[in-house]
């Protein structure tokens, strides 16, 4: 291919390199110069002009590409027309991609003017998903290099291997302290993982942490017509002859491996039972977010196999995010016990909805509101108090004058709750393991409830967020562990941290509490008149 800037006329029936502004002309890039293009150049006064002009020997880039796109295609896989040196590839079913990773290399190699790029092998992809691209970089290529590249193409490089298990079998096993809602929410999680691949929860079995129940409930399962059976443990699998990998032997199963370098998802099964695959999932399955479950899982449901040495491959790549719930780095600041709690009460809100007056300075057996809430943080084992200040600062503050607490400034309390977070958590101490954070109208919350709290606030056990819940509906206040501090220092508006909440489930632990206090806020004067009653009359 001759390359090269040559004047208009020398540029006839070769093709623009480059895009051309100038005056009224407007000249796109890949252009093939004709005698129009050639006129409008010389019109404009462009006395040069850079082309590419193919020779005998060489292949047009859209050919090549589209020769080599459909040589590497295979089933489930729909080629796009190429257009500027580029083949784009689709997947036409529902999948999962698996590609031929040292054929692609090689292709890749045979000349840097051939390029493919694809997903990562084993991406669950959908209908009409780009899953690989073939780009010709220059405006051609000699025919020796595309006979080079096609020639190593013997077989197809990539396809999409469709779902083919539709039934699965799930059964939970049960030990004391786990609740319904968590295996109900397992269950939730579970079936939205499924949906894409069109696989639904045929049989569902809870049984007791034992080998002999579990034992049965997997048999059950499976006679149910389940292709394809999960365990929920309510204990994590510690070793091959634990709970869950004894209960797949008694019915005649075997375990197949133990372990996986992915992070999190490390504690993983797979096993098989009358030629159906079993796996025992690790905690982090109950999440929603990607782990090591999911590359396992949706290959098994593609009906592919996933062999020990495909395990032991998953290595570069398996860390896929910060887990929460691991120990903190040892160069952190770590508290004796990490377990040392501060409380933070926000006192910066205007009380628009009371409509004028500033709820926090109400009376309630004649003390004010915010009074109330600040020594019920001061009667817990929470150390130290923290009380953030913005609207009517100073009378907020003669409230509690006397009270050993540490007042914090919020000059953009306008700006919403999010604001308050950012800047009491700011204050908080480096020794301060965690923080429960109360607010400032919620005058039925005592200390006993917040030692309720603290008590359940195990961060060596995964519990770095408690939350109280009552009839299943989730209150105030919230511990959350020091882990968190960044993510509260960024939350913005008036929501708060209920989306923090939801997005680490795995973190949360809920502790069920009897009553309204934990729900009733004052934000409202007849708000204000029903806690009055009540605190006045006890």
């Amino acid at each position: 291919m001759k390359f090269g800037a040559v004047a208009p006329k020398e540029a006839f029936g070769a093709t623009a390199v480059h895009s051309i502004r100038q005056g009224g002309l407007v000249l796109k890039k890949g252009t093939r110069i004709g005698a129009a293009e050639v006129a409008a150049l010389e019109a404009a006064g462009i006395a040069e002009i850079v082309v590419a002009c193919l020779e005998p020997d060489d292949v047009s880039e859209d050919v090549a590409a589209a020769e080599i796109a459909q040589r590497i295609a295979g089933d489930g896989v729909h080629v796009d027309r190429a257009f500027t040196g580029r083949a784009n590839l689709f997947a036409r079913d529902a999948g999962v991609l698996v590609v031929d990773r040292e054929a692609i290399d090689r292709l890749n190699r045979v000349d840097e003017a051939i390029t493919l790029a694809t997903l990562s092998a084993y991406k669950p992809v959908v209908p009409g998903e780009m899953i690989a691209t073939v780009k010709i970089i220059p405006f051609a290529i000699g025919k020796d290099s595309l006979e080079r590249a096609v020639a190593g193409l013997q077989r197809p490089l990539l396809r999409v291997a469709p779902y083919r298990i539709r039934k699965v079998g799930v059964v939970s096993t049960i030990l004391p302290g786990l609740a319904t809602k968590v295996i109900d929410k397992t269950l939730k999680i579970t079936g939205e993982r499924l949906a894409p691949a069109g696989a639904r929860i045929v049989a569902e079995r809870r049984v007791p942490h034992e080998r002999a129940a579990l034992a049965r409930a997997l048999d059950e399962v499976l006679k149910e017509g389940a292709e394809l059976a999960i365990v929920f443990g309510a204990s994590a699998i510690a070793d091959r002859r634990d709970v869950i990998p004894a209960a797949l032997e008694t019915i005649g199963g075997r375990v197949e491996h133990f372990g996986m370098p992915v992070d999190p998802g490390n504690l993983l099964m797979i096993g098989d039972a009358a030629g159906r695959p079993v796996l025992g999932a690790p905690g982090c399955a109950r999440s929603p977010k990607e782990n090591g479950f999911d590359w396992v899982l949706m290959r098994l449901l593609a009906g592919l196999p996933v062999e020990s040495s495909d395990i032991a491959g998953f290595g570069v790549g398996g860390l896929l995010m910060e887990i929460v719930t691991r120990p903190q780095p040892r160069d952190e600041p770590s508290p004796s016990n990490g377990r040392s709690i501060a409380a933070l009460v926000l006192a910066a809100g205007r009380s628009s909805r009371m409509g004028g007056p500033n709820k926090l300075l109400e009376e309630i057996a004649g003390r004010p509101l915010v009074r109330i809430v600040v020594e019920a943080a001061l009667g817990s084992q929470a150390r130290p108090v923290v009380v953030v200040t913005g609207h009517q600062r100073e009378r907020v503050e003669a409230a509690l004058a006397g009270l050993p607490v540490m007042f914090v400034r919020n000059d953009n309390f306008a700006d919403g709750l999010g604001t308050s977070l950012k800047a009491g958590v700011a204050a908080l101490p480096p020794a301060a393991g965690g923080v429960v954070v109360c607010l400032g109208d919620m005058p039925q919350v005592d200390a006993a409830l917040i030692d309720r709290l603290i008590a359940a606030f195990e961060p060596d056990k995964g519990a770095l967020v408690v939350v109280p819940t009552i009839d299943g509906k989730r209150g105030n206040p919230v511990v959350w562990s020091r882990r968190f501090f960044p993510d509260l220092m960024a939350v913005e508006g008036d929501v708060g941290a209920r989306n923090l909440i939801g997005r680490h489930a795995e973190a949360v632990t809920e502790v069920p509490l009897s009553g309204n206090a934990a729900l009733t806020d004052v934000d409202t004067p007849e708000a204000l008149a029903a806690v009055k009653r009540e605190l006045e009359n006890t």
